[in-house]
């Protein structure tokens, strides 16, 4: 190796990513050795004399993908967190080498025949798990393609990468280049802490008043409690045409219009050369779901359910802006300041009023003793190389009989910032994976990332970060995603965690985390004001149980409106073509589901980064499929508290939770999963009387 490589912090795979060392000139160098030594392994399991054995191959082969994997990983986690010119710049210079290599990989001839021609009586359940699911992925890698039709998959695969890097790049960079600055008199109504921060924000600039930005921590709040609707229609305005032609001036330059209707139609010829209709057929062959047909028919039974309570939500909402508002007739950006004002007048309840009682050290406090209780581990800070001073990261250990053992370590890096994709995500560092070259086990580590807003400083002292009651739940969400990568006890790498579980079922463990954040005996425990000290009041927390469901029909129809767009974009006979058609075809599912109509400027497509960024394309659909198995599985603790008296913590169910879900990771199908948990299939009685609408 030479001096240019031989400290190169991509390629020293020792221990944890030497994230604080890893700098853009790093990238393409690590990256083009990293596949020349990928590539050289497949060349040599493909030779015909190389044993057409499990560990054998693996030892070779998925040693060397499992190092370039880890190194492009760290290298896409900082694209998607610390994001700079540079970074980017040596991120597009490489992804297309990783793209074609992956691809190659996944559609060799050579590589499938020697998994055809493995026996396979020799391989333990979870390799045999592994070895399906792998037959199955060269199928839809192109491997029985030919010729032309191959060549073609492969430029299929690398372009779409690409459009995909690119939509994402527009997304982040419409959100940052928007800033308003206003004065403290057009924040009237805006709670104190947001206020604080957009004014530091502002002095930070060497401006005065206050600098407002599309990022969630100040979208947010300012659309829900400014009294100024002049200033709402404005921010709201700049939301809805993010990255679009709509957009205002130059901002304008971030039309990801021309790469929507690029990618369907590429979608939509990758099925064709694997011979299925469309892409959504393609989509749902890794999944529980049997066919769109299935899953459209299940979306639209849902809406049918939901519209009534939908319904009374906007009547009930009209008329409290009439009378209460003087609103006659509530305008889009209006309705979330009509919905808030509406949920305080009817449960004396504001989700201001408990923020500064959710102090984000308590939260994780509180959300570590759960997880420590229910799943008989222990949560420790712990120490490694980080990308922002204000990333934390822990480990996860269990007690044996010898001692303690490590289970699993994460990242946590909640602040909001720019150049920081928004939304929440988890995201995988590595697999646990028993090693097939030295027999070592290696452990899981997770990346937990949210965009929460940061402390703020008062009269000299800086405060802890305040988090809504959305912001719990969103943490929750996260580290339910986290627990099911890391508490896995699966050896085999490519069905260990979330590895191999099936994509409309790998929301189960997250959504089933956020319903703890509704017990009264688990939030007495995580809760801290800010200044007092003081828990959250009971009094506070049975007004905020009351608002649970409130508007629950509206948000499930919202949900419903992106899963049965993106299902019916992807399972059109020939591709939605250009814009127009794409807002059409929206406009006709919001026609069929939605209560409330967007005006004709709003562009949702346009950052709706889960489907044309993020894996989700014809996948959108999971997080409702997934609620169904989420709300069943947490009724077993329902039904355990209310045998017992006490409440949901019960350690017993959460044994045998762990044992039949988390630890099984994608070793087996979910559904049997599932079943070996709760002794029978889901049943959706649970989610309707979660929210409400049984």
């Amino acid at each position: 190796m030479n001096d240019r490589l031989a400290d190169n912090p991509l390629l020293d795979f020792s221990g944890l990513p030497r994230f604080d060392a890893i700098e853009p000139a790093h990238v393409v160098p690590a990256i083009d050795l990293l596949l020349t030594e990928a590539g050289a392994a497949l060349e040599a399991v493909t030779a015909p004399d190389f044993p057409a054995q499990w560990k054998a191959m693996s030892a070779r082969l998925d040693v060397a993908t499992e190092r370039l994997s880890r190194a492009w990983g760290a290298v896409g986690h900082l694209n998607a967190v610390a994001d700079t010119p540079e970074l980017r710049a040596a991120f597009n210079e490489a992804l297309p080498k990783v793209t074609e290599f992956w691809t190659r990989l996944g559609s060799d001839e050579r590589l499938y025949a020697k998994y055809k021609a493995m026996d396979a009586d020799s391989l333990n359940p979870e390799q045999a798990q592994a070895h399906r699911n792998a037959m199955r992925g060269f199928v839809l890698g192109g491997a029985e393609l030919q010729g032309e039709a191959k060549q073609r998959f492969a430029w299929l695969q690398e372009r779409q990468a690409e459009l995909a890097q690119k939509f994402s790049e527009n997304a982040l960079d419409a959100t940052d280049a928007f800033s308003l600055y206003v004065t403290t008199d057009e924040l009237d109504g805006v709670p104190t802490d947001v206020q604080q921060a957009t004014a530091a924000a502002a002095q930070t600039e060497g401006k005065t008043g206050h600098k407002l930005t599309l990022k969630m921590p100040c979208y947010l709040p300012v659309m829900q409690f400014a009294h100024s609707s002049p200033l709402r229609e404005k921010l709201y305005r700049a939301y809805v045409t993010r990255a679009s032609e709509q957009a205002e001036g130059d901002a304008a330059r971030f039309d990801n219009t021309a790469i929507m209707t690029e990618l369907l139609a590429l979608r939509h010829e990758e099925a064709q050369l694997l011979g299925h209709r469309h892409f959504a057929d393609v989509s749902l062959v890794p999944k529980m779901a049997e066919s769109p047909e299935q899953v459209v028919a299940f979306l639209r039974d849902l809406a049918q359910r939901a519209r009534p309570f939908a319904e009374q939500d906007v009547a009930d909402m009209r008329r409290f802006a009439a009378t209460e508002l003087g609103l006659n007739d509530p305008q889009p950006w209006d309705w979330p300041y009509v919905g808030e004002k509406l949920k305080e007048a009817s449960y004396a309840f504001s989700d201001q009023e408990i923020k500064p009682y959710f102090t984000a050290p308590k939260v994780l406090a509180g959300l570590f003793r759960i997880v420590e209780t229910l799943f008989e581990v222990s949560i420790h800070r712990d120490q490694a190389p980080v990308w922002h001073p204000l990333v934390e990261f822990y480990r996860i250990e269990r007690r044996t009989s010898s001692g303690t053992a490590l289970v699993g370590q994460f990242y946590l890096d909640p602040a909001a910032r720019n150049g920081k994709r928004g939304g929440a995500w988890m995201d995988d560092v590595r697999a646990r994976w028993l090693r097939p070259d030295d027999g070592a086990m290696q452990t899981p580590v997770a990346h937990l990332v949210c965009n929460f807003a940061e402390g703020v400083e008062v009269n000299g002292v800086k405060q802890p970060p305040l988090l809504t009651h959305d912001d719990v739940i969103t943490l929750f969400h996260e580290f339910g995603h986290g627990l099911h990568h890391m508490l896995t006890q699966v050896n085999e790498r490519d069905v260990s965690g979330i590895s191999g579980v099936e994509w409309d079922a790998v929301e189960l463990p997250s959504q089933f985390m956020e319903n703890f954040c509704w017990e009264w005996d688990v939030l007495k425990h995580m809760t801290a004001h800010v200044e007092t000290g003081a828990s959250l009041p009971r009094e506070l927390f049975d007004k905020m149980l009351a608002a649970k469901n409130f508007q629950s029909g509206l948000q499930t129809l919202r949900q419903v409106e992106f899963a049965l767009f993106d299902m019916l974009l992807h399972s059109q006979p020939v591709p939605v073509a250009d814009g127009p058609g794409i807002l059409a075809l929206l406009s006709q599912v919001r026609s069929e589901v939605a209560v409330l109509q967007p005006p004709a400027y709003s562009r949702t497509p346009h950052t709706f980064s889960h489907i044309f960024a993020g894996g989700y394309s014809a996948g959108y659909y999971s997080y409702k499929w997934a609620e169904v198995l989420s709300a069943d599985a947490y009724a077993a603790f329902e039904e355990a508290a209310s045998a017992s008296g006490h409440n949901t913590l019960d350690v017993g169910t959460g044994r045998r939770y762990r044992e039949a879900i988390l630890e099984a990771g994608g070793s087996r199908p979910a559904m049997e999963s599932f079943k070996a948990f709760r002794g029978r299939e889901p049943a959706i009685d649970a989610l309707l009387r979660h929210q409400g609408m049984a």
